[in-house]
């Protein structure tokens, strides 16, 4: 196995923390100036003031607050595919989980937030789960969802959408500097988003050799051992990871994850093969012990040379989604190839 990383950037809570503490103060923002509004996933949201007490619903949105430094303005979250980012153990464990997976809209209201974030328009959005936008603002109660979640993307057709533009993470840095506005936090948006791309080049540095000569899948999870997996198409976060590190994607469609018989996949005969490490349990193949089994036993996929050569990364299942982790993607990504001496 090239390399088994649930999570990858222990000192990440650290660094941006010093890097907050550096930062000079000519480089320092305007403060916001409210009544504040922003036009979000195609809806205009304003805020009157920073919000002080914020439901987040989706892990990556989480994250993203406590980054910031705004863990003391979460009134509790949701939506959870793994552990917190390494460093925030003990902040996550003082706010309230309303749920792991999707919340009620009633729990959500019971928080009496006066911003409700969100990760996905299928919890947030015109036909979200949890709830509508409009539900929230006949409560007064603004919402702001990840644009990384709907520009560009279309999820009318529900499940995970299909992204008719490459996913970036300009997306993400977008996302950190207008949360970082409602909440006037500017000056820590601006670390974080320069840490993030700093490591990204970083990584990108590593093995800049291997540019057009590896091929990959990567594989988040099966309704059952024995189906077609859910695999990454071209335009989501797997699709950027493999562009930044120069790596061809096996599987060419659109969809975000969509399903591919795994003779196609091995037809294709990718040089790695990227599969998914998550705490969520909703279906057999979220455990990545079982997917690492089905691999090397499947009469199909233990032909594949890619298997034959250990050639299979553990990914933490969070940086295969448009989030702040996707930096840590490529980073293990990177990291497990130039181990492998892959760059070469």
């Amino acid at each position: 196995m090239l390399n088994a990383v649930g999570r990858h950037c222990p000192s990440l809570a650290v660094s941006v923390a010093l890097l907050l503490t550096v930062a000079p103060a000519t480089a320092l923002a305007a403060a916001t100036s409210y009544p504040l509004t922003l036009k979000n996933c195609g809806q205009e949201v304003t805020f009157k003031a920073a919000p002080t007490r914020t439901a987040s619903i989706g892990q990556s949105s989480t994250e993203i607050l406590y980054l910031l430094g705004l863990a003391d303005k979460v009134v509790g979250t949701a939506v959870w595919i793994g552990p917190v980012i390494d460093g925030y153990e003990d902040v996550n464990s003082k706010v309230p989980r309303l749920a792991d997976n999707d919340p009620s809209f009633e729990s959500v209201v019971a928080t009496k937030p006066n911003l409700v974030t969100a990760q996905f328009q299928w919890h947030v959005g015109p036909e979200g789960i949890v709830a509508t936008p409009k539900q929230f603002a006949e409560l007064s109660i603004p919402v702001y969802v990840s644009p990384a979640d709907c520009a560009a993307k279309d999820n009318s057709a529900g499940g995970d959408g299909v992204r008719h533009k490459s996913f970036s993470m300009d997306l993400i840095y977008q996302e950190i500097a207008e949360l970082a506005e409602i909440f006037d936090v500017q000056d820590r948006g601006q670390a974080l988003v320069a840490k993030l791309k700093a490591r990204e080049e970083a990584a990108r540095g590593k093995i800049a050799n291997a540019d057009g000569k590896l091929s990959a899948v990567f594989w988040f999870s099966s309704a059952e051992m024995d189906i077609d997996p859910y695999v990454a198409g071209t335009n989501g976060a797997p699709g950027y990871i493999l562009s930044a590190l120069g790596i061809k994607n096996v599987v060419s469609t659109e969809e975000e994850w969509p399903t591919i018989g795994w003779e196609t996949i091995a037809k294709a005969n990718p040089k790695i093969v990227v599969i998914g490490k998550m705490d969520r349990r909703r279906f057999p193949a979220d455990d990545w012990e079982l997917k690492m089994k089905f691999l090397k036993s499947d009469p199909v996929t233990s032909l594949m040379p890619a298997v034959k050569a250990d050639h299979i990364v553990v990914m933490d299942a969070q940086a295969m989604n448009p989030t702040i982790r996707t930096i840590e993607g490529i980073e293990v990504l990177a990291d497990a190839i130039e181990k492998a001496g892959l760059a070469k």
